[in-house]
């Protein structure tokens, strides 16, 4: 007979195993349309939507070392432990990532209006710069709308992990919460 516990733990190792598959399926799909936009020269053209490919391929990917290394139950000391804490355990590259692709598909959400409402005025001010600094952008502001915090609120006690625990006071815990809600 199987206690209630062990049961709970079982059922989430099949969800962190469902996880890893889930990022080899994403990996491979988007490894796959970044292939056919470079194979085809559409890269180029269309830098937003390789873009956006390539930060859900770099979620796929942390996803599956993120989940795979949960599934090993690792026992964490030192600098490493805790980088492997903060970066990978936490879920934070993983977030960096789908924090960047929300940005993107808002970016390019705003970009096809303009492209279809504006055309006239899209054509004349909308540059190949801007397109490409509204990529970067996208990536920059992933990374520092998550890094920061899951470096200042994680800690690893007794080999374990303790991802986004640690917060100074509960002010901070709740503007927190409501940004992430309203962003």
């Amino acid at each position: 007979m199987t206690s209630s516990p062990s049961r709970g733990t079982e059922f989430y190792s099949y969800v962190q195993c469902a996880l890893v598959v889930i990022g080899f399926a994403g990996t491979a799909a988007n490894a796959l349309i970044l292939y056919a936009l470079v194979a085809s020269k559409q890269h180029k053209k269309h830098v937003l939507i390789f873009n956006q490919n390539a930060l859900d391929l770099f979620s796929s990917v942390f996803t599956i070392v993120t989940y795979s290394l949960k599934l090993c139950d690792i026992y964490l000391t030192g600098t490493i432990g805790y980088c492997l804490c903060a970066l990978l355990l936490s879920d934070s590259l993983i977030g960096c990532g789908i924090t960047g692709s929300v940005i993107n598909l808002a970016v390019i959400t705003i970009e096809r209006y303009l492209k279809v409402v504006h055309s006239v005025w899209s054509k004349k001010k909308l540059h190949k710069w801007m397109t490409y600094a509204a990529a970067a952008f996208a990536w920059i502001a992933a990374i520092i709308y998550n890094l920061p915090l899951v470096f200042t609120t994680t800690a690893v006690v007794d080999g374990v992990c303790y991802a986004y625990e640690l917060w100074g006071n509960k002010m901070g815990r709740m503007i927190y919460t409501i940004c992430k809600i309203a962003f």
